[in-house]
Protein backbone atom coordinates (compact mmCIF):
# COMPACT_ATOMS: atom_id res chain seq x y z
CA UNK A 1 0.00 0.00 0.00
CA UNK A 2 1.09 3.24 -1.06
CA UNK A 3 2.58 5.36 1.94
CA UNK A 4 2.36 2.63 4.38
CA UNK A 5 4.92 2.89 7.16
CA UNK A 6 6.62 -0.16 8.93
CA UNK A 7 8.91 -0.41 11.70
CA UNK A 8 11.20 -2.72 13.49
CA UNK A 9 11.73 -2.68 16.74
CA UNK A 10 15.79 -4.55 16.96
CA UNK A 11 18.16 -5.33 19.39
CA UNK A 12 20.76 -6.75 17.25
CA UNK A 13 21.59 -5.99 13.52
CA UNK A 14 23.99 -7.10 11.05
CA UNK A 15 24.10 -4.20 8.46
CA UNK A 16 25.71 -6.66 5.63
CA UNK A 17 28.92 -4.65 5.26
CA UNK A 18 30.47 -6.20 8.73
CA UNK A 19 29.07 -3.76 11.28
CA UNK A 20 26.61 -4.48 13.88
CA UNK A 21 24.08 -2.49 14.87
CA UNK A 22 22.27 -2.57 18.41
CA UNK A 23 18.46 -1.07 19.78
CA UNK A 24 17.98 0.06 16.79
CA UNK A 25 14.56 1.51 15.38
CA UNK A 26 14.21 1.00 11.22
CA UNK A 27 11.29 2.95 9.85
CA UNK A 28 10.38 1.35 6.45
CA UNK A 29 8.10 3.14 3.67
CA UNK A 30 7.05 2.51 0.51
CA UNK A 31 9.51 -0.91 0.78
CA UNK A 32 12.49 1.24 1.44
CA UNK A 33 14.50 1.82 4.45
CA UNK A 34 13.25 5.46 5.81
CA UNK A 35 15.57 5.99 8.80
CA UNK A 36 17.65 3.90 11.13
CA UNK A 37 17.35 4.93 15.37
CA UNK A 38 15.83 5.89 18.09
CA UNK A 39 13.21 8.46 15.89
CA UNK A 40 9.52 8.11 17.21
CA UNK A 41 7.31 5.50 15.99
CA UNK A 42 5.39 7.63 13.34
CA UNK A 43 1.46 7.07 13.67
CA UNK A 44 -0.23 4.15 11.79
CA UNK A 45 2.77 2.21 11.54
CA UNK A 46 2.54 -1.49 11.36
CA UNK A 47 5.40 -2.85 13.99
CA UNK A 48 7.25 -6.36 14.54
CA UNK A 49 9.22 -6.68 17.65
CA UNK A 50 12.37 -8.59 16.64
CA UNK A 51 14.57 -7.54 19.52
CA UNK A 52 16.22 -10.30 21.14
CA UNK A 53 17.07 -11.87 17.49
CA UNK A 54 19.53 -11.59 14.74
CA UNK A 55 18.51 -9.05 11.98
CA UNK A 56 20.21 -9.29 8.56
CA UNK A 57 20.08 -8.19 4.75
CA UNK A 58 17.99 -10.39 3.08
CA UNK A 59 19.94 -13.16 1.99
CA UNK A 60 21.07 -13.30 -1.72
CA UNK A 61 22.41 -16.53 -3.68
CA UNK A 62 23.97 -15.80 -6.90
CA UNK A 63 24.04 -19.39 -8.81
CA UNK A 64 20.50 -21.17 -8.64
CA UNK A 65 18.73 -23.30 -11.13
CA UNK A 66 15.05 -22.35 -9.63
CA UNK A 67 12.97 -24.40 -11.64
CA UNK A 68 15.27 -27.90 -11.64
CA UNK A 69 13.35 -30.57 -9.26
CA UNK A 70 12.53 -34.17 -8.39
CA UNK A 71 9.22 -35.16 -10.70
CA UNK A 72 6.67 -37.01 -9.38
CA UNK A 73 8.26 -40.65 -9.95
CA UNK A 74 11.66 -38.56 -7.41
CA UNK A 75 13.67 -38.15 -10.42
CA UNK A 76 15.50 -35.72 -11.25
CA UNK A 77 13.78 -33.21 -13.76
CA UNK A 78 14.85 -30.01 -16.00
CA UNK A 79 12.41 -29.70 -18.58
CA UNK A 80 13.83 -29.90 -21.68
CA UNK A 81 12.48 -31.79 -24.87
CA UNK A 82 12.87 -35.25 -23.20
CA UNK A 83 10.56 -33.97 -20.01
CA UNK A 84 7.92 -36.04 -19.17
CA UNK A 85 5.92 -33.31 -17.04
CA UNK A 86 3.16 -31.06 -19.06
CA UNK A 87 4.22 -26.55 -18.70
CA UNK A 88 1.61 -26.21 -16.19
CA UNK A 89 2.95 -29.12 -14.32
CA UNK A 90 7.14 -27.65 -14.58
CA UNK A 91 5.49 -24.04 -13.51
CA UNK A 92 3.71 -24.80 -10.53
CA UNK A 93 7.28 -26.91 -9.38
CA UNK A 94 9.43 -24.11 -9.95
CA UNK A 95 6.80 -21.52 -8.52
CA UNK A 96 7.16 -23.63 -4.99
CA UNK A 97 11.01 -23.68 -5.39
CA UNK A 98 10.65 -19.40 -5.69
CA UNK A 99 8.48 -19.96 -2.58
CA UNK A 100 10.62 -22.30 -0.67
CA UNK A 101 13.64 -20.35 -1.13
CA UNK A 102 11.97 -17.06 -0.09
CA UNK A 103 11.18 -18.85 3.37
CA UNK A 104 14.39 -19.83 3.92
CA UNK A 105 15.62 -16.35 3.87
CA UNK A 106 16.76 -15.53 0.18
CA UNK A 107 15.05 -12.58 -0.98
CA UNK A 108 17.36 -12.51 -4.46
CA UNK A 109 18.64 -15.14 -6.70
CA UNK A 110 20.18 -15.41 -9.97
CA UNK A 111 19.32 -18.21 -12.06
CA UNK A 112 21.46 -19.12 -14.68
CA UNK A 113 19.72 -21.45 -17.50
CA UNK A 114 16.29 -21.67 -18.09
CA UNK A 115 13.41 -19.90 -20.55
CA UNK A 116 10.88 -20.29 -17.67
CA UNK A 117 12.88 -18.23 -15.89
CA UNK A 118 11.11 -14.97 -17.03
CA UNK A 119 7.78 -15.55 -16.62
CA UNK A 120 8.64 -16.89 -13.14
CA UNK A 121 10.77 -13.35 -12.45
CA UNK A 122 8.01 -11.80 -13.69
CA UNK A 123 5.34 -12.79 -11.98
CA UNK A 124 7.29 -12.18 -9.22
CA UNK A 125 8.16 -8.87 -9.99
CA UNK A 126 3.85 -7.85 -10.60
CA UNK A 127 3.45 -9.89 -7.58
CA UNK A 128 1.22 -12.12 -8.99
CA UNK A 129 3.36 -15.07 -6.43
CA UNK A 130 5.43 -15.39 -4.27
CA UNK A 131 8.97 -15.35 -4.51
CA UNK A 132 12.85 -13.87 -4.22
CA UNK A 133 13.93 -11.31 -6.88
CA UNK A 134 15.31 -13.25 -9.68
CA UNK A 135 17.69 -12.56 -12.26
CA UNK A 136 18.30 -14.78 -15.19
CA UNK A 137 20.56 -15.79 -17.99
CA UNK A 138 17.44 -17.51 -19.80
CA UNK A 139 19.97 -19.84 -21.86
CA UNK A 140 23.57 -20.42 -21.85
CA UNK A 141 26.97 -20.53 -24.06
CA UNK A 142 29.08 -23.38 -24.19
CA UNK A 143 31.83 -24.62 -27.01
CA UNK A 144 28.67 -25.67 -29.16
CA UNK A 145 27.19 -22.43 -29.67
CA UNK A 146 28.85 -21.68 -32.52
CA UNK A 147 31.91 -19.38 -33.91
CA UNK A 148 32.89 -16.51 -31.85
CA UNK A 149 30.42 -14.11 -34.15
CA UNK A 150 27.91 -16.50 -33.60
CA UNK A 151 28.39 -16.41 -30.04
CA UNK A 152 28.37 -12.09 -29.73
CA UNK A 153 24.51 -12.55 -31.72
CA UNK A 154 22.83 -14.93 -29.70
CA UNK A 155 24.24 -12.71 -26.63
CA UNK A 156 22.32 -9.78 -28.51
CA UNK A 157 19.69 -12.39 -28.65
CA UNK A 158 19.57 -13.17 -25.12
CA UNK A 159 19.66 -9.50 -24.41
CA UNK A 160 16.53 -8.32 -26.44
CA UNK A 161 14.72 -11.38 -24.84
CA UNK A 162 15.18 -10.18 -21.60
CA UNK A 163 18.17 -11.88 -19.93
CA UNK A 164 19.86 -10.01 -17.46
CA UNK A 165 22.96 -11.79 -17.52
CA UNK A 166 25.41 -14.14 -19.83
CA UNK A 167 25.96 -17.50 -18.02
CA UNK A 168 28.46 -19.63 -20.14
CA UNK A 169 30.61 -23.09 -19.62
CA UNK A 170 34.23 -22.43 -20.22
CA UNK A 171 35.03 -25.80 -18.63
CA UNK A 172 33.41 -29.70 -18.30
CA UNK A 173 31.79 -30.39 -15.69
CA UNK A 174 33.75 -31.98 -12.31
CA UNK A 175 32.03 -35.03 -12.66
CA UNK A 176 33.90 -35.72 -16.32
CA UNK A 177 37.37 -33.82 -15.24
CA UNK A 178 36.76 -30.19 -15.61
CA UNK A 179 39.53 -29.51 -18.61
CA UNK A 180 38.90 -26.26 -20.37
CA UNK A 181 36.25 -26.79 -23.43
CA UNK A 182 35.63 -23.13 -25.13
CA UNK A 183 38.33 -22.03 -27.03
CA UNK A 184 39.97 -18.84 -25.90
CA UNK A 185 38.00 -17.02 -29.07
CA UNK A 186 34.89 -17.79 -28.16
CA UNK A 187 35.18 -17.08 -24.48
CA UNK A 188 36.81 -13.26 -25.58
CA UNK A 189 34.24 -13.01 -27.69
CA UNK A 190 31.52 -13.84 -25.39
CA UNK A 191 32.90 -11.62 -22.31
CA UNK A 192 33.69 -8.69 -24.78
CA UNK A 193 29.88 -9.25 -26.73
CA UNK A 194 28.24 -8.80 -23.02
CA UNK A 195 30.37 -6.42 -21.28
CA UNK A 196 29.48 -3.94 -24.29
CA UNK A 197 25.51 -4.79 -23.73
CA UNK A 198 26.42 -3.75 -20.20
CA UNK A 199 25.32 -7.83 -19.15
CA UNK A 200 27.38 -9.85 -16.63
CA UNK A 201 29.36 -12.61 -17.44
CA UNK A 202 29.02 -16.15 -15.10
CA UNK A 203 31.62 -18.24 -15.91
CA UNK A 204 31.60 -22.35 -15.38
CA UNK A 205 35.26 -22.96 -14.75
CA UNK A 206 36.44 -26.06 -12.64
CA UNK A 207 40.26 -26.17 -13.64
CA UNK A 208 42.91 -23.01 -14.51
CA UNK A 209 42.44 -23.18 -18.53
CA UNK A 210 39.60 -22.13 -18.67
CA UNK A 211 39.38 -19.93 -15.65
CA UNK A 212 42.37 -17.51 -16.20
CA UNK A 213 40.95 -17.38 -20.14
CA UNK A 214 37.73 -15.94 -18.61
CA UNK A 215 39.59 -13.62 -15.97
CA UNK A 216 41.92 -12.21 -18.75
CA UNK A 217 38.46 -11.80 -21.02
CA UNK A 218 37.02 -10.05 -18.61
CA UNK A 219 34.61 -11.97 -17.12
CA UNK A 220 32.46 -11.00 -13.95
CA UNK A 221 32.64 -14.09 -11.42
CA UNK A 222 34.42 -17.54 -11.71
CA UNK A 223 31.73 -20.68 -10.68
CA UNK A 224 33.11 -23.74 -9.11
CA UNK A 225 36.89 -23.42 -9.48
CA UNK A 226 37.30 -26.62 -8.17
CA UNK A 227 41.14 -27.23 -9.69
CA UNK A 228 41.96 -23.10 -9.47
CA UNK A 229 46.00 -22.60 -8.61
CA UNK A 230 47.60 -20.12 -7.12
CA UNK A 231 48.27 -17.81 -10.14
CA UNK A 232 45.18 -17.89 -11.20
CA UNK A 233 43.85 -16.97 -8.19
CA UNK A 234 46.11 -13.83 -7.67
CA UNK A 235 45.08 -12.96 -11.06
CA UNK A 236 41.62 -13.04 -9.81
CA UNK A 237 42.16 -10.71 -7.13
CA UNK A 238 44.35 -8.24 -9.32
CA UNK A 239 41.15 -8.21 -11.69
CA UNK A 240 38.54 -7.48 -8.98
CA UNK A 241 36.81 -10.90 -10.60
CA UNK A 242 34.08 -12.16 -8.03
CA UNK A 243 34.88 -15.78 -7.25
CA UNK A 244 31.87 -18.37 -5.74
CA UNK A 245 32.79 -22.10 -5.28
CA UNK A 246 29.61 -23.15 -3.82
CA UNK A 247 29.76 -26.43 -1.36
CA UNK A 248 26.10 -27.17 -1.57
CA UNK A 249 25.74 -28.34 -4.73
CA UNK A 250 28.01 -31.05 -3.97
CA UNK A 251 26.60 -32.10 -0.85
CA UNK A 252 23.04 -31.84 -2.65
CA UNK A 253 23.97 -34.31 -5.13
CA UNK A 254 25.49 -36.75 -2.60
CA UNK A 255 22.86 -36.43 -0.54
CA UNK A 256 20.15 -37.53 -3.14
CA UNK A 257 22.09 -39.82 -5.13
CA UNK A 258 19.62 -42.17 -6.35
CA UNK A 259 17.65 -39.27 -7.94
CA UNK A 260 20.15 -38.27 -10.28
CA UNK A 261 21.95 -41.48 -10.42
CA UNK A 262 22.14 -43.01 -14.31
CA UNK A 263 20.74 -39.47 -15.74
CA UNK A 264 23.46 -38.22 -18.29
CA UNK A 265 26.73 -37.88 -16.75
CA UNK A 266 25.53 -38.67 -13.13
CA UNK A 267 27.54 -42.19 -12.99
CA UNK A 268 28.99 -43.62 -10.27
CA UNK A 269 32.37 -42.58 -11.85
CA UNK A 270 31.15 -39.21 -11.86
CA UNK A 271 29.37 -39.21 -7.98
CA UNK A 272 32.98 -40.54 -7.20
CA UNK A 273 34.49 -37.38 -8.72
CA UNK A 274 32.43 -34.87 -6.94
CA UNK A 275 33.04 -36.64 -3.16
CA UNK A 276 37.13 -36.15 -4.10
CA UNK A 277 36.18 -32.13 -4.92
CA UNK A 278 34.71 -31.24 -1.84
CA UNK A 279 37.84 -31.41 0.28
CA UNK A 280 39.80 -29.72 -2.85
CA UNK A 281 36.96 -27.23 -2.93
CA UNK A 282 37.35 -26.05 0.80
CA UNK A 283 40.91 -25.85 -0.17
CA UNK A 284 40.71 -23.68 -3.14
CA UNK A 285 38.05 -21.08 -0.84
CA UNK A 286 40.76 -20.81 2.03
CA UNK A 287 43.29 -19.73 -0.85
CA UNK A 288 41.03 -17.19 -2.38
CA UNK A 289 39.86 -15.61 1.21
CA UNK A 290 43.86 -15.63 1.95
CA UNK A 291 44.75 -13.64 -1.27
CA UNK A 292 41.68 -11.12 -0.56
CA UNK A 293 39.88 -12.61 -3.57
CA UNK A 294 36.14 -11.00 -3.74
CA UNK A 295 34.24 -14.38 -2.42
CA UNK A 296 30.39 -14.10 -3.11
CA UNK A 297 28.08 -16.94 -1.81
CA UNK A 298 26.29 -18.94 -4.69
CA UNK A 299 24.79 -22.80 -3.84
CA UNK A 300 24.43 -23.52 -7.76
CA UNK A 301 21.16 -24.61 -6.36
CA UNK A 302 19.70 -27.27 -7.94
CA UNK A 303 16.77 -30.51 -7.85
CA UNK A 304 16.62 -30.81 -3.98
CA UNK A 305 18.27 -27.88 -2.50
CA UNK A 306 15.98 -25.03 -3.10
CA UNK A 307 14.79 -24.08 0.15
CA UNK A 308 18.20 -25.01 1.88
CA UNK A 309 20.23 -22.43 0.31
CA UNK A 310 21.29 -21.26 3.34
CA UNK A 311 23.68 -24.28 4.10
CA UNK A 312 26.15 -22.99 1.97
CA UNK A 313 26.77 -20.38 4.83
CA UNK A 314 27.29 -23.40 7.05
CA UNK A 315 29.88 -25.25 4.71
CA UNK A 316 31.78 -22.23 3.83
CA UNK A 317 32.53 -21.81 7.57
CA UNK A 318 32.75 -25.31 8.86
CA UNK A 319 34.38 -26.44 5.05
CA UNK A 320 36.12 -23.26 3.86
CA UNK A 321 36.99 -22.11 6.93
CA UNK A 322 35.42 -18.63 6.50
CA UNK A 323 34.58 -16.31 9.07
CA UNK A 324 30.76 -16.70 10.34
CA UNK A 325 30.62 -12.42 9.86
CA UNK A 326 32.72 -12.52 6.24
CA UNK A 327 30.58 -15.54 4.92
CA UNK A 328 27.41 -13.35 5.93
CA UNK A 329 29.05 -10.28 4.01
CA UNK A 330 29.60 -12.98 1.34
CA UNK A 331 25.64 -13.64 0.60
CA UNK A 332 24.52 -9.76 1.18
CA UNK A 333 26.37 -6.69 0.20
CA UNK A 334 29.34 -8.58 -1.63
CA UNK A 335 26.80 -10.76 -3.46
CA UNK A 336 24.58 -7.43 -4.25
CA UNK A 337 27.81 -5.90 -5.72
CA UNK A 338 28.50 -8.41 -7.53
CA UNK A 339 24.84 -8.39 -9.53
CA UNK A 340 25.39 -4.84 -10.16
CA UNK A 341 22.81 -4.13 -7.27
CA UNK A 342 25.32 -2.79 -4.38
CA UNK A 343 23.22 0.02 -3.70
CA UNK A 344 19.88 -1.65 -3.98
CA UNK A 345 20.29 -4.31 -1.76
CA UNK A 346 22.30 -6.55 0.44
CA UNK A 347 22.85 -4.10 3.07
CA UNK A 348 20.95 -2.80 5.78
CA UNK A 349 21.06 1.18 5.19
CA UNK A 350 18.83 3.95 4.75
CA UNK A 351 17.64 4.24 0.96
CA UNK A 352 17.76 0.30 0.48
CA UNK A 353 15.33 -1.69 -0.29
CA UNK A 354 13.79 -3.26 2.69
CA UNK A 355 14.94 -6.65 2.20
CA UNK A 356 15.16 -8.08 5.76
CA UNK A 357 15.76 -11.70 7.03
CA UNK A 358 15.98 -12.02 10.86
CA UNK A 359 17.29 -14.86 12.85
CA UNK A 360 16.91 -17.01 16.60
CA UNK A 361 20.08 -16.78 17.61
CA UNK A 362 23.77 -14.85 16.91
CA UNK A 363 25.01 -16.19 13.58
CA UNK A 364 28.18 -14.98 14.21
CA UNK A 365 28.80 -16.93 17.59
CA UNK A 366 26.75 -19.87 15.53
CA UNK A 367 26.55 -19.91 11.87
CA UNK A 368 24.03 -22.88 12.07
CA UNK A 369 21.32 -20.54 13.35
CA UNK A 370 20.79 -19.45 9.94
CA UNK A 371 18.44 -22.39 9.77
CA UNK A 372 16.23 -20.94 12.26
CA UNK A 373 14.88 -18.25 9.95
CA UNK A 374 11.90 -16.29 11.90
CA UNK A 375 11.12 -13.55 9.88
CA UNK A 376 11.90 -12.50 6.13
CA UNK A 377 10.56 -9.17 4.09
CA UNK A 378 11.35 -8.76 0.87
CA UNK A 379 10.53 -4.85 -0.68
CA UNK A 380 8.95 -3.91 2.81
CA UNK A 381 6.71 -6.97 2.13
CA UNK A 382 6.54 -9.60 5.12
CA UNK A 383 6.67 -12.79 3.98
CA UNK A 384 7.24 -15.02 7.10
CA UNK A 385 6.94 -13.91 10.09
CA UNK A 386 6.84 -15.98 13.75
CA UNK A 387 7.98 -12.39 15.63
CA UNK A 388 5.30 -10.56 18.11
CA UNK A 389 3.30 -7.65 15.78
CA UNK A 390 3.46 -5.19 18.36
CA UNK A 391 0.68 -3.29 16.42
Amino acid sequence: MLGQVVVLETSTVLDGRGGVMRDKRIVIRDGRIESIGAAAIPGGAIVYDLRGLTVTPGWIDTHVHITWHFNAEGRYEAGGRNSKETPAQAALYAAANAWDTLQGGFTTVQSVGSPQDKDLRDFINRGVIAGPRILTSLRQINENSGTPEKIRELIRQFKAEGADLVKMFATKSIRDGGDQTMSTEQINAACGEAKALGLRTLVHAHASGGARAAIEAGCTAIEHGTFLDDATLSLMKARGTYFDPNFLVINNYLDNKPKFLGIGNYTEEGFASMEKALPVRGKVLQAALAKGVKVVLGTDAVAGAHGRNREEFIYRVNEGKQPPMDAIVSGTSLAAESLGLGKEIGSIATGFQADIVAVDGDPTKDITVVRKVVFVMKGGKVFRNQAVTAK
